[in-house]
């Protein structure tokens, strides 16, 4: 409903914006039509309430869960630590790392929308059908995952 994802968007962009100004790297795939069974399988199972505290802990450096993807459908948190499939393309620009490939990788073999933060700079990207949106300030991000959720 329009009030959960409301909720939604506005824990995922807190936690977003907090990952890119500490340059916190991370790597959410929400889960749109296609189911991601496959995905969530190569990680761990968290099956939680999206919030951005959580979000924060399990992408905190220290954390064991804060490599890979983390996958969301659902309105929850279903799993951290994930394996995502790497884009084959070549075009991708050297200064996207594994994060954008994975990202890019996800988005074209399924409809998942995806949000990569970068450890380097603290830039934000969101992916979708295998291609790289730069987000420039944590409003855009509202916006699309607002589209998206809706």
């Amino acid at each position: 409903d329009k009030e959960n994802a409301v909720t939604i968007v506005r824990e995922l962009v807190n936690a977003v914006d907090d990952f890119s100004t500490s340059r916190t790297g991370a790597l959410i795939c929400i889960e749109r039509g296609t189911a991601l069974n496959d995905i969530v399988e190569t990680g761990t199972i968290i099956d939680a309430e999206i919030s951005a505290r959580l979000l924060e802990n399990l992408f905190y450096e220290g954390s064991p869960l804060h490599d890979g993807a983390m996958i969301i459908g659902g309105n929850r948190i279903i799993a951290a630590r994930c394996t995502l499939p790497i884009t084959q393309r070549t075009d991708i620009p050297p200064q996207m790392g594994m994060r954008h490939k994975a990202a890019i990788g996800i988005s074209e073999e399924t409809d998942a929308d995806v949000i990569v933060v970068s450890e380097e700079t603290g830039s934000i990207s969101f992916v979708k059908g295998g291609k790289v949106t730069h987000i420039n300030n944590i409003n855009e991000l509202k916006l699309l995952l607002g589209a998206s959720l809706s």
